[in-house]
This record gives structure tokens, sequence and C-alpha cells, in this order.
């Protein structure tokens, strides 16, 4: 139907006639001449309808916005005055000889330009329309890119894709999962995969040692403001490589993502081990663009007569640190930093002590803080020295549990950085090394900070000994304060892996349920073996610059896990849940 895109015709098309289809963007008439701005997923062009065209420049001068069209014409260049350097068709339109409406169109419920000024609810519930937007039809184009590139670099390197299973059985992390009734095995369930952990693990154990896939995950989460029910991870796994190796070569990948596609040059990703990067950014994703570190002073508040500070300095699972802000005391307000303090407390603090160094000679009357009172002088004289801190600088303090104060401090940098615009780089890539392999939980038991099947850096004597100081085979990589993807060298030894079952509370039968058939896969000849996962949602939301991730997905679900486009999750009918034997009970306020 069509011979050219709209958005591909430039100078060198001057003389040919072009049959083109797309959508009215806009439509003008000016003085008996009709221009028409036709838009498609390339991009949009002018043609031009004058009365010379008879018939088909009455059909021109019917058509409205978002009428889909067949047009043909010949290319022209625009004349110098009336040449638009912003568009990419600008020096060029196409004069219209035949028209013809292919389907015309009620007025859209918001306006199909850059600058919608509309809800998000009503964007995704009109989405197809959205999807017409330049912005996503850009960010989707990018997507269809990256993911060939991508399956170039890994198809060069020798990976095979392979599909793994969607329909398998819930993990440990049950809660998790959505789950999918069987109506040919009464009550059982399958699962929705959270990941193809296990199946790109039994992939190497069968030989096929460099394996990727563009994969589906489902995660039934608690609500959070990015993230996806469902999201697409690029999946690598190989075998008889290091964590070096690996690490090299998705880290390859990666830059040469960026060089191919934006020509950016990332350089070499700098190491950070995990306790550094907790110790001096609060976090193990830190965004190296913002200069902002914590400075640890627990030692400084241990006999201070101020139980805020010294109960945590005295408790060996406590922190006390502090953020020094250069020049805050002229940056900030009395109403921002009640703000911060309001902002801490989602992440668990109960306070944000703060001082300002208005002189930073006079340690009698030059610092400004409610909390001074309770500072020796010689303690301020030692904060002031740790941190360098000089006359107009602004001084936050975190006191209480170790990951209370990591978590509320290193949100609360980003958040000076974003605030203050501290960013001293666009783009900080990072590899956070030497993990845990576990971590406590209130009640005592551990939990593996990765997942159970990533390998430990001892024995597994060792590691029973001092399960809380071992560390782990894992790596993460991590972009402006994202972590783009996670990934250890795995377990590839029975009895290790059961080892560290039996340190998470799996006893010997529970690991014969839910992981026989990987156990069993370890006893002939699984070989060592390791892997990256990557979030492809994340990523193209950083390299396109999208504020979010729903702005890279073609049809995305809301905050709460809904779909307002189709009304999903919806109801089902009462036969279909008899043939799969289930019966709801609802809760009182859904009778009611």
């Amino acid at each position: 139907m069509r011979s050219d895109y709209c958005g591909a015709l430039r100078s060198a098309d001057i003389g040919r006639e072009v049959t083109l289809c797309g959508w009215v963007d806009r439509r003008r008439d000016h003085g008996g001449v009709i221009f028409i701005d036709l838009r498609d997923r390339d991009g949009i062009v002018q043609v031009v309808f004058d009365p010379d065209a008879a018939e088909h420049f009455e059909q021109a001068d019917r058509v409205r916005g978002e009428y889909v069209l067949q047009l043909k014409g010949r290319v022209r260049a625009r004349s110098e005055a009336t040449v638009n350097p912003n568009m990419a068709t600008g020096e060029v339109e196409v004069y219209g000889i035949e028209l013809e409406i292919l389907n015309i169109a009620e007025t859209p419920p918001f306006q199909l330009d850059e600058h919608t000024a509309v809800g998000e609810d009503v964007r995704l519930k009109y989405r197809y329309l959205d999807l017409r937007r330049n912005e996503m039809q850009r960010n989707l184009r990018f997507r269809s890119k990256l993911t060939t590139a991508i399956r170039n670099y890994l198809d060069d390197m020798g990976f095979l894709d392979i599909e793994t299973p969607i329909l398998t059985r819930a993990t440990p992390e049950g809660a998790r999962d959505y789950l999918v009734p069987s109506r040919t095995h009464d009550g059982k369930f399958f699962a929705l995969p959270q990941s193809p952990q296990l199946f790109k693990q039994l992939l190497m154990v069968s030989g096929f040692d460099r394996y990727y896939q563009i994969a589906k995950c489902f995660r039934d989460e608690d609500l959070r403001a990015d993230r996806q029910p469902e999201f697409t991870q690029i999946d690598i796994e190989t075998s008889f490589l290091g964590e070096e190796e690996i690490m090299s070569i998705t880290e390859g990948m990666v830059r040469g993502l960026f060089q191919q596609l934006m020509d950016v040059d990332l350089g070499e990703f700098p190491r950070m081990s995990y306790e550094e990067a907790m110790l001096r950014y609060g976090s193990d994703k830190p965004d190296l663009r913002i200069p902002l570190e914590l400075v640890e002073i627990k030692d400084l508040m241990t006999e201070v007569d101020f139980k805020v500070f010294s109960g945590p300095a005295n408790d060996p699972k406590g922190r006390v640190a502090a953020i020094k802000v250069a020049g805050g005391n002229d940056k900030l307000t009395r109403k921002q930093i009640d703000d911060y303090t309001k902002f801490v407390g989602i992440y668990g603090a109960k306070g944000l002590a703060y001082i300002k160094v208005n002189d930073s000679t006079d340690l009698e009357n030059g610092l400004q803080s409610p909390i001074v009172k309770f500072l020796p002088i010689e303690v301020r004289a030692a904060i002031l020295e740790r941190l360098q801190a000089q006359s107009g600088d602004l001084i936050f303090f975190g006191a209480d549990s170790y990951k209370v104060v990591s978590e509320s401090l290193g949100a609360l940098r980003c958040k000076l950085g974003e605030d203050l615009n501290l960013y001293t780089s666009e783009w900080a890539p990072l590899w956070v090394v030497a993990f845990p392999m576990f971590e406590e939980n209130d009640d005592g038991s551990l939990t593996a900070l990765h997942h159970p099947f990533t390998a430990p850096s001892c024995s597994p004597e060792e590691l029973a000994q001092n399960p809380l100081g071992a560390l782990s085979r894992a790596y993460d990589m991590v972009l402006n304060g994202t972590e783009l993807g996670g990934g250890s060298v795995r377990i590839h030894d029975q009895e290790m892996q059961q080892a560290v079952f039996r340190i998470l509370g799996i006893e010997a039968e529970e690991q014969r349920e839910k992981f026989g058939f990987l156990l069993d896969a370890l006893k002939y000849g699984a070989p060592p073996h390791g892997g990256l996962a990557f979030g492809l949602d994340r990523l193209v939301m950083l390299m396109t610059g999208s504020d979010s991730i729903r702005d890279v997905i073609a049809f995305p679900k809301t905050q709460s896990a809904a779909c307002v486009m189709t009304d999903a999750p919806g109801t089902v009918d009462s036969r279909q849940l008899r043939e799969l034997n289930i019966r709801l009970r609802l809760k009182e306020e859904q009778v009611g």
C-alpha cells in the first residue's frame, strides 16, 4: 500500500513519486491550500494539496486529526523560508496528487503531542493511542534496536538462545509467585517463573555451556512505584568461566550497547566491595555521580550524654554516621530540612539531626543545632575534623540500627544529589562485589542475600562454622544508582548446595520435595558455571532518559498491578472455576 515511510523522506528523494500511509498529525488550511502533517512510526512529513488535485483536494478538506490516509504525491524541496530544521523531513514536502481516507477517527481523549498533560491512568487506559506519541514510538524503537544488538553480541560470543518453561513449580519464595491452577491435576498448581534460574543451571549440566534468553518473568510483589508484575530479563549463563570472565563478557556487552546506540564511552567499570559501598554510600547500588559520602562517627559518640547517639554507638548492630553538604547553609532552608526529616522516616529513621556550621573556628557559638548542647567541645571538634567541615557547611546525622542508618542516609544522599543537582558526570557504572552470603532477619534466621544457588567463597565446613562471615561469589552491575543486573558463580556441588539449604532452615525432606531434581542433576557431572541477569526494562529506561519503566513497556501495568485498558485482573465464570475445582472465599467487605 505504500512505497516509503513518511519519516524516511529526505532531499535525495526530491522528484520521486511516492505512496504514503499513516495518521493525520495536524491539518491546516492556508488560504485554499491544505497542509497535512502525515505521521507513521518513522516520523512526520508535510503534504500539500491545492485545488488542482480536484476531488482529492475535497477529500483533504474533510480529514481531521488521527484519520488514517493513503496518499500519492511527488517529493519536492521546501522553499528556503519554510524549511523546518526541527523535523528530520524538514527540507522536503510532498505535493499531493491522490488521497484516500482509509478510516475516520473520533477526537482522541487527549492530545497526542510531546507535551501531553494528562494523568498516567488515562494514558494507560487508551494505551493504543498513547503509543502513537513520538516519545513512546521512539522508546519502543530504541528497545527493539537494543534487543537486536544484545542478540547479535551474544550470538557472536557463542551463546545459544534457548527458551525455558513459563509453567513451572512454585519457588521457596512462594508468596511472590503467580499461581496457575491445573485443570488436569486436581488441587495442584503451576507457578509463573520469577526467573529461569534453575532451568538455566540445568542447561549447564546438559552441556549447553553458553545460554541466553530474553525472558518474561513474573513476581507478585507488594506495590512499588517502579516495579512491574511482569518484566523482561536478559538472562545469561555459561560454564567453565569464573566471575572475572563472566563480568568481562557482560561488561563488554553493556559498553558496546552504549557505544553503538548512543555513541557513549562508559570506560572501564570500577570495582567496589559490598562492605565499602554500604560504609561510604549506605547502598549496595551507589550512584557515583553524587560526591556526597557517609562518614562513620560511631566511635566519637560512645561517651556522649545523648542516648539518641550513644545508644546506637554502643550497640554492636548500631550505626552512627553523617553526611556533609558543602555550602548547605545557603542551599537549604529550614522547611527543606524538615521535609528531609519526613523523607528519611520512610526508611525507618526516627528523626534527622543536623548541625549548621556557621563558623568552624568557633566551637562554642559557631555551630547551630538543637543537638549541639549534648556534644562536648572535643566531640564537636572531632566531628568537624573527620568530615573536613568548613564554615557554611551543613551536616546531617543518622543514629539507629546499621540497616536503618544505611538505608535512610543512603536515600537522603541521592535525594540531596537530585535536589541540589550535585551530579559530577552523566554516567557512572560500577561493579559491586564481595557480597555476604547471608543476611540476618529480625527473628535471627538467615536469608540468602542473592539466592540460595550462589556459591560461597569458602568450603562447606567453613560456611557452617561462620555463615554470617561468609562471602559469596556474587557481583552486581550498577549504573547511576540503578542495579542493571545481578549475577554469581553458582553452586555446582551437591554437598555445598545441601549445606546452604541447611543454613537457610531447609531440611532434607523439604530439599527433596522442592529441589530434588536439582540435587540429582548435581550428582551427574555438573560443571562450574555462573551467569548474570539484566533488567531489560531498567536498561532501556536509563538509556532513553525516561522517568519510568512504564514508558518503555508497550502495555505495562499500573502501580496496583492492574491493566486499566483491559480491566485485568478480572472475575472468571463460575463454570470455569468448577472445572478447576476452585471455590472462592470472599472477604467480608467483598460480600457486603
